[in-house]
């Protein structure tokens, strides 16, 4: 495979998790527990938005579209994870590499925009409640989602067509167990100036810019809380928020920490660590932190369960 065309490099071999050949069995187990539990309670998610009528409202149009983007985004990535983790040669190809970085920045950057929303949401329903109907209206709300859709399909197609005319020459070992930005970058033999460049400007506005104006909204949340005399709404509010913006910070610190703000000394171990954060732990969460220990969310569980009992 050497040479000094990225047409002479047909695959990529994947380095996947450093881990022990003793622990192997154990994390694939691990893996693929918490990938199934992902997807069984995105799905429930989705599944119960649908059906049920009390939820087809902005904050769980906005919740199911989370749901569908933490069940993709995991998808993307922790099935080829655990088929490589069986296999002797866990390879990729050049295509298919490709094809999984625009899927993985596509819902990466969808959840990042959706949490903003989302965040915008709860505000709003707090601080403005008497307004809350008139500016979360519905034909906003999904206009909103079809913008975020646009937004994210662009900029995940910048960086794929900037790093299809990339040429790699020799080495195709990835340092990881995705086809990650990063990682390619490193691979290349060409100039990559303009890819870093992009991905230092595009990612302050996908990254620190929505993660900023969470924290905003969530501080005039609490602000607004403490006009409230009730101490029973006010320890409610702050066990909530507290846990969103725990999930929140998980999410925006480690990819803002990896493609952001580098660390020369950042090992390998590490930077695949800090990834697994934002691509398997986040996804597995947000279900049980958004929506779960949701009243309304239980409520439409038993209306569903006892309609099909009914129906049969």
């Amino acid at each position: 495979m050497a040479g000094k065309n990225q047409t002479l490099i047909l695959e990529f071999l994947l380095l996947g998790l450093p881990i022990s050949s003793e622990y192997h069995l154990l994390f694939y187990a691990l893996l693929l527990a918490m990938y199934l539990t992902t997807l069984l309670g995105n799905l429930l998610i989705i599944l119960l938005v649908r059906l049920d009528s009390h939820l087809h409202t902005p904050m769980y149009l906005f919740l199911s579209n989370l749901s569908f983007s933490d069940l993709c985004f995991s998808s993307v990535t922790i099935p080829k994870l655990l088929q490589n983790m069986q296999s002797q040669v866990p390879t990729i190809s050049y295509a298919g590499c490709l094809t999984q970085l625009y899927f993985f920045m596509f819902f990466g950057d969808m959840e990042s925009f959706l949490l903003v929303v989302m965040a915008y949401d709860r505000y709003v329903a707090i601080c403005f409640p008497l307004h809350y109907t008139s500016i979360m209206s519905t034909k906003f709300c999904v206009l909103l989602v079809l913008l975020l859709w646009m937004l994210t399909i662009s900029h995940a197609l910048l960086h794929t067509l900037l790093m299809a005319r990339l040429s790699f020459c020799e080495n195709n070992v990835i340092l990881h167990f995705f086809c990650d930005i990063s990682a390619l970058l490193k691979l290349s033999c060409s100039d990559t100036y303009v890819n870093e460049l992009m991905i230092f400007i595009m990612g302050g506005i996908i990254s620190i810019i929505p993660f900023l104006l969470i924290v905003m909204s969530y501080v005039r949340i609490f602000f607004s809380i403490l006009k409230v005399p009730s101490s029973q709404d006010i320890h409610k509010v702050f066990s909530t928020c507290g846990s969103h913006l725990s999930v929140v910070t998980l999410f925006y610190g480690t990819i803002i920490g990896l493609y952001l703000c580098p660390s020369g000394n950042n090992s390998t171990v590490k930077e695949i660590s800090m990834a697994m954060m934002y691509t398997v732990v986040t996804p597995m969460l947000n279900p049980f932190i958004y929506s779960l220990r949701n009243r309304d969310m239980k409520r439409a569980l038993i209306r569903v369960i006892f309609s099909k009992k009914i129906s049969l």
